[in-house]
Parts: C-alpha cells; structure tokens; sequence
C-alpha cells in the first residue's frame, strides 16, 4: 500500500493496487471533521480520479469507532455563529461534497461506529456503503437549530427516499446497522466490513471503467442527484462505450469464452 501526499495529517490517502483509499483520521474525537479536513478532501479526490490506475475509491474513518462524528462542534462558534458565517462553512464542506459525488469512479463508504451528520452526509455523498453491526446513523439537525442543506437533503431523498428522509430529519433517530439496511441507507452489513468492502472493490475494478462511468453519470441524472451531468453529457459517455478498445475486447472475450481485461481505453 502507497502512501499518498495530504494537505493535513487528519486526511491520510493510500493507493493499494486499483483501490484508492481516504481515511479520516482524527480517531481521538471520533473523526469530527475540521475545516482542514474539509479543505484537503477535493485535491485529494482529483488525484484519485486523474489516476488511472485507480478503479475505486474508498472513505473510511481511522480505527473502529467512528466513520466520523460529524462536523467539529467546537467549531461553530465561530464557523457557524450568523448566517454569512454558516454560508462560508457550508460551501467549505459542500465542496468536499461535490469532489465526492464528481468522481467518474465509484466511491464506497466503509462505516464502522458512528456515522452522524456530517459524517453521514459524506457517507451519501459517496455512490455505496457498506457497514459493519456497530454502525450507527444520524442526523441531528433538529437537535441543534440549523438548516441541513439542500444538496445533502438531495443525497438522503435519493437514497432512501421522501418518507423516510423526512422521519430522518425530523425526529434526529439513531439508527442501528439492521434497521439502515432496512431501510436502503447502506447498501450491505457485513460481519468483517473490509474484507466485504474490498471484495466489493475488486468486482467492481474488473468491469469497464467507461461503462461504469457511464452508469454513474446516468443514475445519477435519474435520480436527480446534487451536480448530475446534462442528458448530453450522458449520451457522449454512452458513445466513449461503444467506441473504446475496452468494448471490442469485451466482444471478443465473450466469443472466446474466457474474463475480459479492460484498460480504460
């Protein structure tokens, strides 16, 4: 495993073969997100997504007691003290939002312990997630007297939809693991939830990395997902499919009767 440069110690970023890894790492406040970390996830992201040799990417929290926490409360009193200042920290954090959900490669939250607002709303930003029974959701907006924003309303309505975002927010409920899978808030429970994850991360890393893309892009448009591509952009997604090496080999392989190997192109 690769080692990978980070603005700030409490982001760490590794390279493991075709699996990039982003770990939050502040395990002392159960991963609490600061306005460093916040600021460090977007170049981070970019570098994932410009490496080709990268076909997933996977966010985690340091040890096993927290995904993360949420957003560094200690903060708020001055990140989050008016409106003008709750404006300027919710476009830090919408940035490493939007650098999530722009990866043309899938990103999978492995969760363990606590995942709660914030943290959760990194969790929805990424395409899948997959959890171990210790994990615990929340968003606790209603608790504290703030607005939750759009793009991360967006997030949760897509994925668990109207009903159950609302019984979400409003009432601010913990949610064990068994219950969020119930409900569609991960995607997987899984008893050892790295090795579930990186075996996930290896059935994806055999597929076309443009169809894939594609796929992504697409969902994501039906779905109404927060910065989705235009119909346009879709259709030339579909067209780079057709049109890649990766396409004939896989044709050909069918008819050969054996795994194809894509490479991107």
């Amino acid at each position: 495993m690769q080692q990978l440069s980070s603005p700030t110690p409490h982001i760490q970023a590794f390279r493991d073969g075709s699996i990039a890894w982003l770990v939050l790492n502040r395990p002392e406040r159960r991963n609490a997100l600061n306005r460093g970390m916040w600021a460090a996830i977007p170049p981070l992201m970019k570098s994932f997504d410009e490496d080709i040799s990268v076909r997933v990417v996977v966010i985690r929290g340091a040890g096993t007691e927290a995904f993360a926490a949420g957003a560094d409360i200690s903060e708020f009193g001055e990140a989050r003290n008016d409106d003008d200042a709750a404006r300027a920290y919710e476009e830090l954090n919408g940035a490493a939002f939007s650098a999530i959900r722009a990866c043309a490669k899938p990103v999978i939250a492995m969760v363990q312990g606590f995942c709660i607002g914030g943290g959760l709303a990194m969790a929805l930003a990424c395409d899948l997630r997959v959890a171990d029974g210790t994990a615990l959701f929340a968003l606790p907006p209603a608790r504290l007297g703030l607005a939750y924003p759009l793009d991360g309303l967006c997030d949760l309505v897509a994925t668990v939809g109207n009903a159950v975002a609302k019984e979400l927010i409003f009432t601010a409920s913990r949610v064990n693991a068994k219950e969020a899978l119930r409900i569609g808030l991960i995607n997987r429970l899984a008893s050892d939830v790295d090795s579930e994850t990186r075996a996930l991360c290896g059935n994806i890393a055999d597929g076309a990395p443009f169809t894939i893309t594609h796929a992504k892009r697409a969902i994501e448009f039906a779905a109404g997902r927060p910065g989705h591509v235009t119909e346009a952009e879709i259709d030339s997604l579909a067209a780079r499919c057709f049109n890649s090496a990766d396409y004939t080999e896989g044709r050909t392989a069918f008819a050969e009767k054996r795994k194809p190997v894509f490479r991107g192109s």
